[in-house]
């Protein structure tokens, strides 16, 4: 379907009202910018206990005040175009912007830049939809992310799939994918050997993006993809543990990782902020692993780990 997208820029003291007109029209999805609001975001930072803010963020309290709403692209449309810009002009208007734009553009727009991309020595991402000559010695994962978290391109994706090289061998051939998103870890697995591979994703758009994604690499007799809460009620064990996540998630699954950890295991975590590695490998002490190995990569760190042996069942 086609729209008419609508962006006005204004005084911010002027947005609100500006909402409220629109709302009276039957027009209710809007977008709101005010540069206020991202500069007290950033002010206040350290009241929110996340571990990583996008860099582009700072550069949105520059940004000018503005009100951006979507119209369908018909003479229905046109009509409350034409009433909207009526009953604006009361307001202090700098500029409107308009322009047409298809929901397909949106879906499909930001396929141009997932391109084939090397990750580690052995492994290639591809994208379904892209051409690609494979070399005998790579490893390929081919992914089709759709609305679920994971191209494989990010550094915690690559420092992830660097530890599964080097811990998967003929005595670990089990894994555990912890919030498996698209399924690149569980696929990675299963291509440097994993004889069964177990994916759990609490989203069910990523449990079918990842199913699909495996069935394209041909994986459907090595792995499996269940819709959970990363271990609640599951009682698969394995050799491995793969949990790419967040420090505080990772630091809220070591008890319960244990019960899924075969004797002589690792579990390999990433998505750690190097500023949260000492806190992740405190609580790793505390849980009674040791620490075997930390690979880095810009801001990101990854880390293997293994119970101590008196911890081991």
């Amino acid at each position: 379907m086609d729209y008419t997208r609508v962006k006005v820029c204004a005084d911010v003291k002027d947005l609100e009202s500006i909402a409220v007109m629109l709302l009276d029209k039957g027009i209710s999805g809007v977008e709101l910018q005010e540069p206020g609001v991202y500069a007290d975001f950033l002010n206040k930072r350290s009241s929110y206990d996340w571990d990583y803010i996008d860099p582009s963020v700072e550069n949105l309290s520059g940004i000018s005040p503005s009100i951006t709403f979507y119209l369908e692209d018909s003479l229905q449309g046109i009509g409350l175009l034409e009433d909207v810009l009526e009953d604006i002009r009361v307001f202090h208007i700098d500029k409107i912007e308009i322009a047409g734009v298809s929901d397909e553009d949106w879906k499909d727009k930001w396929k141009q830049y997932f391109k084939p991309t090397r990750i580690t020595d052995r492994f290639v991402v591809k994208p379904s939809w892209e051409p690609y000559e494979k070399k005998p010695d790579e490893l390929v994962i081919e992914i089709d992310p759709g609305m679920a978290f994971g191209t494989g391109a990010h550094s915690t994706t690559k420092l992830c799939i660097r530890l599964l090289e080097k811990y998967l061998n003929n005595e670990r051939q089990t894994v555990l994918d912890m919030g498996c998103g698209s399924g690149v870890l569980a696929i990675a697995s299963a291509l440097l050997g994993a004889k069964k591979v177990l994916g759990v994703e609490i989203d069910p758009v990523a449990v079918e993006i990842a199913k699909k994604n495996i069935a394209a690499n041909n994986l459907l007799g090595n792995v499996d993809i269940i819709q959970g809460d990363l271990t609640k009620g599951i009682e698969y064990k394995a050799d491995v543990l793969a949990a790419n996540l967040t420090a505080d998630l990772i630091i809220s699954l070591l008890k319960d990782a244990s019960e899924h950890l075969n004797k002589n295991g690792i579990f390999i975590v990433s998505g750690i902020l190097q500023e949260k590695e000492d806190e992740v490998v405190s609580a790793f002490i505390d849980a009674k692993y040791h620490i075997l190995d930390m690979l880095k990569e810009e801001e990101w760190c990854a880390m293997a780990a293994a119970l101590n042996r008196e911890e081991r069942k």
